[in-house]
């Protein structure tokens, strides 16, 4: 079973539009319109590559009276740290990875690649402020790995990971 969607309110769908299908390579699948308060608003659906499942959408409340300038990033306005919150990507893979990190560096915007030992990610912030991820596991989950999860979700002292990750930073304009 995978996630249909997640849906946001955003504060400029122009903005977001450019950014998820630019930057983030995903297609316009659907706009529903919906009349609010003596408004209207707009849930707009864009498709991360699957034709089942796997929709990301926003909600563009910029012509609905008195919500002209909504609060939207999911973790500063919450008073988060800025990936507490975040949306996550699958890759498909080292190729598709590093094409992905391409195209968010072409767009302009800085990533952050960690990889944490078992997953490999990287990261940048949509126009909102809100962090996105394309991740792709490194080896699948074992017994132990479920053992250790059921131990460490309950755990009044829970140790730190052993493994320390390798962090980059990747500036935009100045290549990978």
């Amino acid at each position: 079973m995978g996630v249909n969607h997640i849906a946001v309110t955003v504060k400029d769908i122009e903005a977001t539009h450019h950014f998820y299908t630019e930057a983030m390579g995903f297609e316009l699948v659907k706009v529903e319109i919906n009349k609010t308060n003596g408004g209207f608003n707009r849930h707009v659906f864009y498709s991360t590559g699957s034709n089942v499942d796997g929709l990301i959408a926003f909600w563009d409340v910029s012509n609905v009276p008195g919500c002209e300038n909504p609060r939207t990033d999911l973790n500063r306005d919450l008073g988060l740290e800025p990936m507490m919150n975040h949306f996550a990507f699958q890759a498909d893979g080292p190729d598709d990875m590093e094409r992905r990190k391409q195209r968010l560096l072409d767009y302009g915007r800085d990533v952050l690649e960690i990889d944490h030992g078992w997953i490999h990610s990287i990261y940048t912030e949509d126009p909102d402020g809100n962090v996105v991820e394309f991740a792709m596991l490194t080896r699948p989950f074992t017994d132990d790995d479920a053992k250790e999860a059921h131990e460490l979700l309950r755990a009044t002292s829970p140790p730190p990971a052993a493994a320390k990750p390798s962090i980059k930073f990747h500036k935009a304009g100045e290549g990978a």
